[in-house]
């Protein structure tokens, strides 16, 4: 098939990619993202929910951190102690948010929206020299760098930081992985390793699905050139270099992710719950009439496609949902694109079914082959909402335009006639009119159960009145070159300003700074309670005692402002938990919402024995304790320590010291205790549970209350000495040998070391770290050690055991 038309009255094309033309080309998009950048603090609002719920609180926990001179390996302050190295979105192992942490320990909500939003510019800028290296035209350039940096969800879904700082290195992770395979370039090729290292450190689902097309790209090179054998033989020291160094740089995060994963809340996904994050097929009307169902009113009345308005159910939402790359695109799109068949076109082939294919991918289980892919695929099971690539169908709708503006400026209109559509003249013209009418009648379904026809009748109408001014005035002025160069500046200028009013800062991504005044100026009924408990605290710390705290029912940034505020709060927010922690405690995702605070056989109340050992002594709520949910437990005895407006906070019953020395001990299986049995009675200042994994490790022989024994005359003083980020130091002082236990998360990468000396460390009561002690005065130290060789061998080796599991157990079932 025929797809490209003759040029009307072409310029030079060796002046295409001047200097002069490649500098405007990069000023354009500079120009274009520092305006965007600057709606935010001039309109006096953040990106919200959990850019400042939950990355902004990490961020200032990291510069913290780094301030002492630590790296915040473990995070004391999060769900009673969290394995910050592990978790993907610690931002620990992202070098540029590392630099900011360290260069500004506190930067204001601001300034870190700025250096979230400064992630673009990688990828925005090498649409130039993508574009350059392929000889389509600047303006094309501009055009894709815009839509991918301000369409789609590169902006409906900015609160989700990690994502974006991934997102933002694809383009240019593509430009080097080009230029080292056309020059076999090693300097290159360890830049395309660096780069692509830097995306996908990040370890989301959106950093996995650009890493597997970059893996599509150099496929498709080695399969397309025309001696392919050759072509991989030339270029496979070239390629072995490249995946040693991104290899090197990746194994240490992704193997302590997935040590973590292991043991945490969400391992993997079962097919039901990765379906329920499909992209509803009605949300792809979004691309042609960005608010039609909505999605941009300040009233938040979305009557689009979610969990409330879809029979089937979804996980997805109004910024998951939405698609919009701007009126003008979207004509170029479904006229020079569908119509024209400029999109078929073989120097396009590629980026066309990396579209196709990752929009089927969004669709989820709305698509056939989802399920297979699922299934079969390694890698996928480990997200939960495939609609996350939608970043990559933005990332293809940018490729697609700026394309079709390359082709316009170069070549004019498109032509419908036999002789350029071949055999699909007729068909082309009807499938984009269809494409219309069913983006129209899809939206349509919606405004009408929802009672909104009127408003999305108005989106409708300006969408199709904008595009028909613009094909007017481009049948007009298309004949010569120098016109269609100033329609392109026209195009360029008019996308820009459009996705800057739409998305910059808008309902999408935007709230006032004020809801988050925890970060930076409490209201005074607050403040006065958080000095109160502040101070409570910190005389409790002078006396070498460390409660906890449980913070519940306050607003969004209240979830995880402990780690701003270093309280060490047993709950939080935060997708990724600890499994056991989960079942034992009964936390929830978020602390928001009360409804979601469970609690187990093992933690039935905050006076429960677990809650002792924990050291839970105060509670701050949003409300008095008279008003929380009925399935919450009694609280008769608490004590007021203040109480006003939405500010709560009571002082429960003292608890376990944070150390102990027992020399009494009793094996236990934690599985089973966590399994809903009840936690066994043991005398809390001379008995320890020991977790029947360990027992082993005991060297001496001690008694048990609960085998009959009677309680001796033994002594055990524990003081501790140190209490840090990553590391406890502890002095005992024994008259037998013991156990000295910890109250402290029990979790792989922990060391304990007796006078300078290694020991096994015990589970302990439960959740609990533990080491076997000597009679006399003695120095132990508790330290963090992830990134140890040990750690990371044990780590890799689980991992390898665990995924041969089931090929041993296929192996072994019988043939019948």
């Amino acid at each position: 098939m025929h797809t490209s038309s003759p040029a009307i009255d072409n310029g030079p094309a060796d002046d295409i990619w001047s200097r002069r033309q490649t500098l405007i080309a990069f000023g354009l998009i500079l120009a274009v993202w520092a305006i965007a950048a600057s709606i935010w603090p001039l309109t006096g609002s953040v990106v919200p929910w959990d850019s400042k719920n939950q990355f902004y609180p990490t961020l200032r926990y990291l510069g913290a951190a780094l301030a002492h001179g630590e790296l915040p390996l473990w995070n004391p302050y999060h769900f009673g102690g969290h394995p910050s190295a592990a978790d993907p979105q610690s931002l620990l192992f992202t070098p540029s948010m590392l630099l900011f942490g360290w260069l500004v320990p506190a930067p204001s909500m601001q300034l870190f929206d700025v250096v979230v939003f400064a992630h673009f510019l990688p990828g925005t800028l090498a649409f130039v020299p993508l574009f350059r290296r392929r000889g389509w035209h600047p303006a094309g350039a501009v055009v894709a760098a815009i839509i991918f940096m301000l369409g789609g969800s590169a902006t409906a879904r900015l609160q989700h930081t990690g994502i974006i700082l991934s997102y933002g290195f694809f383009p240019l992770a593509l430009w080097l992985l080009e230029e080292a395979l056309d020059r076999r370039s090693y300097r290159f090729g360890v830049l395309f390793a660096v780069t692509g290292a830097l995306m996908t450190i990040g370890r989301d689902q959106v950093a996995f699905l650009c890493a597997l097309t970059l893996i599509a790209v150099a496929l498709h090179r080695i399969f397309t050139a025309e001696k392919p054998l050759s072509y991989l033989a030339s270029r496979l020291p070239l390629l072995l270099t490249m995946g040693a160094v991104g290899g090197g740089l990746l194994a240490v995060p992704v193997v302590l992710t997935m040590q973590f994963l292991a043991t945490s809340t969400r391992p993997s996904f079962g097919f039901g719950v990765a379906a329920m994050g499909s992209l509803p097929p009605e949300s792809l009307a979004t691309i042609l009439f960005g608010n039609v169902f909505g999605s941009l009113r300040w009233t938040y009345d979305y009557w689009g496609p979610d969990w409330h308005s879809l029979a089937e159910g979804t996980w997805t939402d109004r910024a998951t949902n939405y698609l919009f790359i701007g009126t003008l695109p979207a004509l170029f799109l479904i006229w020079h694109g569908v119509a024209g068949g400029r999109l078929f076109a073989r120097e396009f082939r590629f980026f066309l079914v990396f579209g196709i294919l990752t929009l089927l991918y969004a669709l989820g289980r709305y698509t056939p082959g989802f399920e297979v892919i699922f299934d079969h695929l390694p890698g996928v099971d480990l997200y939960r909402r495939p609609a996350d690539a939608t970043f990559l169908v933005n990332i293809a709708l940018a490729f697609s335009v700026g394309y079709l503006v390359h082709r316009y400026v170069t070549e004019g209109l498109p032509r419908w006639s036999r002789s350029a559509l071949g055999k699909f003249w007729v068909l082309l013209p009807m499938l984009a009119v269809g494409l219309v009418i069913a983006a129209i009648a899809s939206a349509m379904v919606f405004a009408v159960q929802a009672g909104h026809v009127s408003s999305a009748l108005s989106e409708i109408a300006l969408g199709l009145f904008t595009a028909a001014l613009a094909m007017s005035v481009l049948l007009k002025t298309s004949g010569r070159a120098r016109w269609r160069e100033a329609v392109a500046l026209c195009l360029i200028t008019l996308t820009g300003g459009e996705l800057i009013s739409r998305h910059a800062a808008s309902a999408l991504n935007a709230e006032p700074a004020g809801r988050y005044a925890v970060f930076r100026q409490l209201p005074p009924e607050q403040l006065q309670g958080l000095q109160i408990l502040k101070r409570e605290l910190n005389e409790r710390h002078a006396q070498g005692q460390y409660p906890r705290v449980e913070i519940l029912g306050l607003s969004g940034p209240w979830q995880n402002a402990s780690m701003v505020l270093e309280i060490e709060d047993i709950i939080g927010y935060n997708p990724l938990r600890l499994a056991d922690y989960e079942r034992a405690i009964g936390p929830g995702e978020n602390a928001e919402d009360p409804n979601l605070r469970q609690f187990p056989a093992t933690f039935r109340g905050y006076k429960c024995e677990l809650a002792s050992l924990l050291g839970l002594e105060y509670l701050v709520l949003d409300r008095p304790i008279e008003r929380l949910p009925r399935h919450f437990p009694r609280l008769t005895g608490a004590e007021i320590v203040y109480g006003t407006g939405r500010m709560w906070i009571y002082r429960l019953n003292p608890s376990t010291p944070r150390a102990y020395v027992a020399h009494q001990v009793s094996a236990v299986d934690s599985e089973a205790i966590l399994d809903q049995d009840e936690l066994p009675e043991f005398n809390r200042q001379t008995e320890v549970l020991i977790d029947d994994n360990s027992m082993p490790l005991l060297k001496s022989r001690y008694g048990s209350t609960a085998a009959g024994a009677t309680p001796d005359d033994a002594k055990g003083k524990a003081t501790v000495v140190s209490y840090r980020r990553n590391s406890v130091v502890i002095d005992v002082d024994n008259s037998e040998a013991g156990v000295l236990v910890l109250h402290d998360i029990f979790y792989p990468g922990w060391e304990v070391t007796v006078d300078g000396e290694r020991q096994p460390m015990l589970r302990a009561n439960l959740l609990f770290r533990g080491v076997e002690v000597p009679a006399g005065k003695h120095r132990v130290t508790f330290e963090f050690r992830p990134i140890s060789i040990e750690n990371l061998i044990t780590a890799a080796s689980d991992l390898v055991k665990t995924e041969m599991e089931p090929i041993r157990t296929a192996s072994a079932a019988p043939i019948r």
